[in-house]
């Protein structure tokens, strides 16, 4: 396993060992760990969403590809007991 060696100003030390008494980590280690995790994470997510928008923005639906859809919501709402 890797070890990484950073510098944290005393305001974000203080707010990590907070959470280490809290309960909320263990351990410096394991809040580092986390937040760097859930950073590569959400990089993953937004980047997969890009791509996603960026196949649509190529290849837009057509109004016959997504008729169904609202087909299918006006159904729905007919069936509704208001």
């Amino acid at each position: 396993m890797a070890q990484l060696v950073a510098r944290l100003d005393d305001e974000l030390c203080r707010a990590v060992d907070a959470l280490v008494t809290e309960g909320v980590v263990a351990s410096r280690s394991e809040a580092v760990r986390r937040g760097l995790e859930h950073l590569v994470e959400e990089h993953r997510r937004r980047r997969i969403g890009e791509q996603i928008v960026a196949g649509y923005v190529d290849h837009p639906q057509s109004d016959d590809e997504v008729a169904w859809s609202d087909e299918a919501t006006r159904a729905m709402i007919a069936e509704e007991p208001w």
